[in-house]
């Protein structure tokens, strides 16, 4: 007999429907049974297309034996850490400070019916090994905890949440902003370099796209250019390795070796989004061939596997497919060999690594660039042309014959903040490589959002099957208004520019503490929990603090509105002590701090339609990362603020720097000098 979590929007909590676990979702009903009956509440966080969260299902929640255990003694509650951030980040908090570890997921925690934390871990197998206890075994001993000490646990509980109350940003008083935590995060990001490998610390190595995007500004900033060739080495590493899906594009989450070979297959839209963004960038910066086609099989991906109908990406990819972690993307030598002819086979199997001992489980092979196509055509004395021609029909094969294959599962839930990451670097590379349907693809997306995802000048955080619900949160807001800016910078609506204004106006209106700057994660009429956090640093995805700091001074520059200016400098100035002691985790912060500093430099476009283009694209192949650049047509009638200026029968550029801006530029490569006097560096 199916639980409560059958009519949920969640796939993660669907995919519990059937547990004999009597879980509940997270809501009044559960906590009320918990206070009513006095018992602990089991929390159980995880998400779907998490490897060790099925693992402790199969071997636990599955089992009759465990269920009944944890029905006696518990209120179960089942939770979706992408749906519910605000509890995953609360319980998370909980379990560092309780454990003095690492969390992650599954996360597990044991809460008063007050849902205050008292014990927790992570994983926790049916049997004890890995030095753990058995789960069976550790549910009776907690019982017996919550049922002997109480005023112990009623203590701890005081201390618990006083420490994680001293955790939230303090008025920091008077604030004499400078750029010093910038070229100290530059610093030390520099030093944690892999200089060999690339990437950020040794295994396992996350992508990191917003701390490196921090470093490519910081290095076209200040002229580091060992720093820029790290980052370049990194994102070059990344793309050659098994992180990356060598035959259907885009990202796995994180790298368990530190040669970026073999991934946890997972794929996260939250990642794609971002790193799909900062190759367009390194493009930009570098020219290189291999980034440019990073952009071209990401974004294809994108679109063939992750958007809905509607028009919405999808949340996720799971790791797994027929219980094993990787079987979909992985290769024996006879199966790729029956696929491909011999030309294609010489070429592919040096290229790919299949030449060497296998790499992955089960005597199977995770492709990645083992030798460059040029080493590889040199061998053979063939030439390079040809090369790329056979290892492209090898490669339409190999996705052929993948595609037949059982397919992970796909976590098809649509979240705001994750798709407002997706559309940002979706129209980023659409501007840069002048993709219309790239372009479009991120329309149809931001439509939606706009559509069934904003109801009453409010967000709603999640959406499936015809249904949006959960209130939204602090990223959802924060990322939707950068997603937005930089679609009015590929194609001028005025109603993307009135919703810009109505998610900037929301944001400040339910999220803002006016009193001591920044806002809270959740708003101010969100339902109460234990905690209301008000996060500055950033984590897998960046910190809705530093997005929306930046943001809203874009936007105040932009329409001259002072409240998204005072915001927006409020934030930074909220953030700034924890900034200058540990810099380098503050990267969306320290990019909001140095636009706060040296206003954001605008570019207005206004003129007739086709030499418009022209100059469009001409900007689009520049790296300017400080830089708005709007254009707008003789046609387009009274504008707000900056925008606010004259067309005439010739292409008219305005560049201006916060308030200050030049007479009227009517010669592109004058604009082009100008443009470059700033943090900018060219294709090529």
């Amino acid at each position: 007999m199916p639980n409560r979590l059958a009519e949920e929007t969640s796939p993660y909590l669907q995919q519990h429907a059937d547990n004999p676990v009597d879980w509940h979702p997270w809501g009044e009903e559960a906590l009320r049974l918990a206070r009513e009956q006095d018992k602990p509440i089991l929390l159980s966080v995880g998400y779907s297309a998490c490897h060790w969260c099925h693992v402790m299902a199969h071997e636990s929640f599955e089992d009759p034996q465990i269920a009944a255990t944890m029905n006696r003694l518990f209120v179960n509650i089942k939770v979706d850490r992408e749906e519910r951030p605000d509890l995953d980040q609360i319980y998370q908090t909980a379990h560092h400070m309780l454990t003095q570890r690492a969390g992650g997921w599954p996360l597990t925690m044991f809460l008063t019916p007050g849902q205050k934390p008292f014990f927790g871990g992570t994983y926790f197998p049916k049997s004890p090994r890995y030095g753990l206890p058995g789960f069976g075994q550790l549910l009776e001993q907690v019982a017996q905890v919550y049922r002997g000490k109480r005023a112990e646990i009623d203590q701890q509980n005081e201390s618990l949440l006083e420490f994680m109350s001293s955790t939230l940003p303090a008025p920091p008083g008077e604030v004499m902003l400078s750029a010093a935590p910038i070229a100290a995060a530059a610093a030390d990001l520099r030093a944690s370099f892999d200089e060999v490998h690339g990437g950020l610390g040794s295994a396992p190595k996350f992508p990191h796209p917003f701390e490196l995007a921090f470093c490519l500004r910081a290095a076209a900033s200040n002229g580091d250019t060992r720093l820029r060739d790290l980052v370049l080495l990194t994102l070059d590493k990344m793309a050659q390795g098994g992180i990356y899906d060598q035959i259907g594009g885009g990202f796995c989450r994180y790298s368990v070796d530190q040669y970026w070979l073999i991934p946890h297959f997972e794929k996260m839209l939250y990642d794609n989004g971002p790193l799909l963004k900062l190759y367009v960038d390194a493009w930009l910066i570098a020219g290189n061939p291999l980034f440019a086609r990073v952009c071209e099989e990401t974004a294809a991906w994108v679109m063939r596997e992750m958007q809905s109908p509607e028009g919405g990406y999808y949340s996720s990819l799971d790791a797994d497919s027929e219980h094993e972690e990787g079987k979909y993307y992985v290769w024996s030598r006879e199966e790729a060999s029956a696929l491909l002819n011999e030309d294609e086979i010489a070429v592919v199997f040096p290229h790919y690594g299949l030449e060497r001992p296998p790499n992955f489980e089960n005597h199977a092979w995770n492709l990645h660039v083992a030798r460059p196509l040029q080493a590889v055509a040199q061998q053979l004395a063939r030439e390079p042309a040809e090369c790329e021609r056979l290892l492209q029909s090898a490669r339409r094969k190999l996705l052929a014959a993948r595609e037949k294959r059982v397919r992970p599962g796909r976590d098809d839930k649509i979240l705001t903040s994750w798709n407002a990451l997706m559309i940002e670097g979706m129209v980023h590379a659409a501007r840069a490589f002048g993709r219309e349907d790239w372009l479009a693809s991120a329309q149809r997306a931001l439509d939606f959002l706009s559509t069934r995802m904003w109801k009453e000048g409010r967000f709603l955080a999640t959406y499936k099957d015809g249904r949006a619900h959960l209130n939204a949160y602090v990223d959802d807001y924060a990322f939707l208004l950068a997603a937005t800016l930089e679609m009015l910078q590929a194609e001028f609506r005025k109603p993307d520019l009135e919703f810009a204004t109505g998610v900037a106006d929301a944001l400040l209106e339910h999220f803002e503490d006016r009193d001591a700057g920044g806002f809270f994660f959740t708003s101010h009429d969100h339902e109460q929990l234990i905690l209301r956090p008000k996060p500055g640093h950033d984590n897998a995805t960046p910190s809705g603090n530093g997005v929306a700091a930046l943001a809203l001074t874009r936007l105040g520059h932009l329409l001259g509105e002072t409240r998204y200016l005072r915001a927006g400098e409020a934030t930074v100035k909220l953030f700034y002590p924890a900034m200058a002691q540990h810099p380098a985790g503050f990267a969306s912060l320290g990019t909001a701090l140095a636009e706060v500093l040296e206003p954001t430099r605008t570019v207005v476009l206004r003129g007739p339609p086709q030499p418009l283009r022209e100059w469009q694209q001409a900007l689009s192949r520049l790296y300017l990362p400080d830089t708005l650049t709007l254009v707008l047509d003789s046609a387009t009638g009274s504008l707000p603020g900056m925008l606010d200026k004259p067309a005439g029968a010739a292409v008219n550029a305005y560049l201006c720097r916060g308030v200050n801006c030049l007479a009227p530029l009517r010669d592109l490569d004058e604009l082009l000098r100008n443009l470059r006097s700033g943090p900018m560096i060219q294709n090529g």
